[in-house]
């Protein structure tokens, strides 16, 4: 079972993720999904590298090393969503 963020309310990531995707199905209402897979990682990665330039101030470097991911990968990925 996942559990909420020790000492808040809030759901953890993993529960929030775990949530939507069982509302995401729901709201199919018999439709057939594809490629459930890269929306996610898409859809989570997107807003995971704003958060974490901001905490970075911009600096890609920092960002890389808190990703914990190469600066070149980081910046490929900067420009496949937009945020360069």
């Amino acid at each position: 079972m996942l559990h909420p963020d020790p000492g808040t309310n809030q759901p953890s990531i993993d529960e929030s993720v775990a949530f939507n995707l069982q509302k995401y199905f729901r709201d199919l209402d018999g439709s057939h999904p594809s490629a459930i897979y890269e929306m996610v990682l898409r859809a989570v990665e997107r807003p995971m590298l704003e958060v974490v330039m901001k905490e970075a101030a911009g600096n890609q470097s920092r960002a890389s090393d808190l990703l914990g991911i190469n600066r070149n990968t980081l910046r490929k990925k900067l420009q496949q969503h937009g945020l360069l």
